[in-house]
């Protein structure tokens, strides 16, 4: 079982910068694959990107390559999500999840775990 609670969510002007955090409870964090995923009003969960669990790989939606970076620290049980550049429409609530494989995962339905969400509101 794992546990995730994330933080780090605001409003944040556009081509600022915001990180959100994800805290993990449960000691095989370190086994699980990590995602972070959105969901805007009116719209369905998306994907943002996803790292192995080793940190060694990582796999970002186009949407948001070269502008977010997600890595994590098995030490501290925590995966991170750096914003930088964000843009109006990537406002959302984002959501951490979990998933017992080792490798990236896409796909949400692959997901065993998600945190509450946090909000982030992008101003123009």
């Amino acid at each position: 079982q794992v546990q995730l609670v994330e933080s780090g969510g605001g409003l944040v002007q556009a081509g600022g910068s915001l990180r959100l955090s994800c805290a993990a409870s449960g000691r095989t964090f370190s086994t699980y694959a990590m995602g972070w995923f959105r969901q805007a009003p009116g719209k369905e969960r998306e994907f943002v990107a996803s790292i192995s669990w080793g940190g060694g790989s990582t796999y970002y939606a186009d949407s948001v390559k070269g502008r977010f970076t997600i890595s994590r620290d098995n030490a501290k049980n925590t995966v991170s999500l750096q914003m930088n550049s964000p843009k109006p429409e990537d406002t959302a609530v984002y959501y951490c999840a979990a998933s017992s494989a080792a490798g990236i995962v896409v796909v949400a339905t692959n997901y065993a775990y998600w945190g509450q969400g946090t909000q982030v509101t992008v101003s123009s």
